[in-house]
């Protein structure tokens, strides 16, 4: 699909307003059509992600961007579910939030509809391609893309696939158009496109940078995963092990691993050595502050770059504080926004860190990694907002929609 971005907008504008009044079912017969596409064609999906694969390692690329760029069969099957996940969700679009009725008989309601035209802008991640077109789908939106350079072939061949099913479900291919043009020009030319309704970044503080250089549309930005596990006094400290180690060492190279671990100097002694001693036996670098090093000396010397660092690897700070105070102002200055836990038994003290502590999510004697469009119920999804305005926390179906009031009325004037 080459062309300049501008006509590849307008289309995706074209495409957006048939869409908007497309069926549910029509909507649904594209998405399971894609599911069913995309594992048919794994054999070509795969070969170009291999190809993308060897040219990122061949370029230096470390091993956690290359782990986000690789296809498996089972990543694709994964990439298949959500598709099938998302068609099986309810349809938001033409749900009354509410509605009431004027002294003067005027009926007012307020429906969900559609953004319009959704552009993303990722790095490094071929899966993005499907979940991020799987909802814009499923919510009425056309989705204009623009994956990164490494990973063009990878998002060729999936895009080429939920065109097809597009068409076959009845809808315009150009539900979903992919920017080819891998050009910084290129990015900047579709951050201020007229044609898009809502753009959202997935991708490094570079990307998110020149985002906010560039950018005249509107803007949800996804943004880094500093996510912070904080071990209280009154931790289930044989719970908070296994948590920990899942919470960096399950995926450590996506946004919901825990990155910084704090520790309440209570319960310290008894932790620190043992979930150190079993994050080392499984490859974790750690760094950490005087008092995590007074208990487990092999680790480096943290910094506040290294706590307010998404390491995206088999990397971990660590900090022991005082109180439950101190942790949640550890907590907030360092935190990105994205997922903060508490590990405790102590009532009081979880409501306390719920309340105070500034993200989109707030885990309670849980893995970081739980948060998920998927795992939340929603299906795939296209990103974790660390804003606060429309969308916040994981963004599936209702993030990716707006609404307008309808009036029905029987002939009245004002006076």
């Amino acid at each position: 699909m080459p062309g300049a971005v501008h006509e590849l907008g307008q289309r995706a504008r074209s495409a957006a307003t048939r869409l908007a009044r497309a069926s549910t079912a029509d909507k649904n017969a594209a998405l399971l059509a894609a599911a069913d596409l995309l594992v048919d064609r794994e054999g070509e999906i795969l070969s170009a992600n291999a190809a993308d694969v060897a040219d990122a390692e061949a370029a230096g690329m470390d091993s956690g961007p290359v782990d986000r760029l690789r296809l498996t069969t089972a990543r694709i099957v994964a990439m298949a579910d959500g598709l099938r996940e998302v068609a099986a969700l309810p349809d938001p679009i033409g749900e009354v939030l509410d509605g009431w009725k004027r002294p003067n008989g005027l009926q007012i309601e307020r429906m969900r509809v559609p953004l319009g035209v959704v552009a993303i802008i990722y790095e490094n991640r071929p899966n993005v391609t499907s979940d991020a077109a799987g909802i814009c789908l499923k919510s009425g939106n056309a989705a204009l893309l623009r994956g990164s350079a490494t990973a063009l072939r990878s998002n060729v061949a999936i895009v080429d696939v939920l065109r097809d099913a597009a068409v076959k479900g009845g809808l315009p291919a150009d539900c979903v158009v992919l920017v080819q043009d891998v050009r910084h020009e290129a990015a900047v030319e579709l951050m201020q496109l007229d044609t898009v309704d809502c753009l959202i970044p997935r991708g490094g503080p570079a990307l998110i940078q020149s985002i906010r250089d560039h950018a005249t549309v509107p803007v949800i930005i996804d943004g880094d995963g500093n996510c912070q596990v904080y071990v209280d006094a009154a931790a289930d400290l044989d719970q908070a092990l296994d948590i920990v180690v899942n919470a960096k060492t399950n995926r450590p190279s996506v946004c919901n691993a825990a990155e910084t671990l704090v520790v309440h100097e209570a319960a310290a002694d008894g932790f620190l050595p043992r979930v150190c001693g079993a994050l080392a036996e499984l490859g974790v670098e750690l760094v950490g502050d005087e008092g995590a090093r007074k208990r487990w000396p092999s680790m480096g010397t943290a910094t506040d770059d290294d706590y307010a660092r998404e390491f995206l690897a088999l990397e971990l700070a660590v900090a022991v504080v005082p109180s439950l105070d101190a942790a949640i102002d550890h907590v907030n200055r360092f935190g990105s926004g994205h997922t903060e836990a508490i590990l405790t038994r102590d009532l009081d003290a979880a409501r306390r860190f719920v309340a105070e502590v500034d993200a989109g999510t707030v885990v309670v004697n849980a893995s970081t990694r739980f948060v998920d469009g998927g795992e939340f119920g929603f299906g795939a999804e296209i990103g974790i907002s660390t804003q606060k305005l429309h969308a916040r926390g994981p963004m599936a179906l209702r993030e990716l929609t707006t609404y307008k009031y309808v009036v029905w009325g029987d002939g009245q004037i004002r006076n």
